[in-house]
């Protein structure tokens, strides 16, 4: 039998787990490295080296984490990057 101190710390835990969502960034043949780099800084507040180094894991690794959060959050984010021409998807 759970105590209400479980029962709270798990609904807790399941509410923090479903807030956490992330922007993942597809690679394309498409876009430049300085095009994903600017609209990385831009949407998702990357300081330049950060933005560099995503770009190069999608480029490499074929996608990349780029912003975590909740979906009310991420969602215009992402409608952004689409709007920007790059490839990318809430998961």
């Amino acid at each position: 039998m759970s105590t209400i101190t479980e029962v709270k710390k798990k609904t807790k835990i399941s509410e923090d787990t479903a807030s956490n969502h992330e922007i993942i960034l597809y690679n394309d043949d498409v876009n430049t490295f300085d095009h994903v780099i600017e609209t990385l800084i831009r949407v998702c507040e990357h300081d330049s080296i950060q933005a560099e180094q995503c770009a190069m894991i999608v480029h490499y690794k074929g996608k990349c984490g780029v912003k975590t959060g909740s979906y009310d959050e991420l969602k215009p984010k992402c409608l952004q990057l689409l709007d920007a021409g790059l490839s990318a998807e809430i998961n």
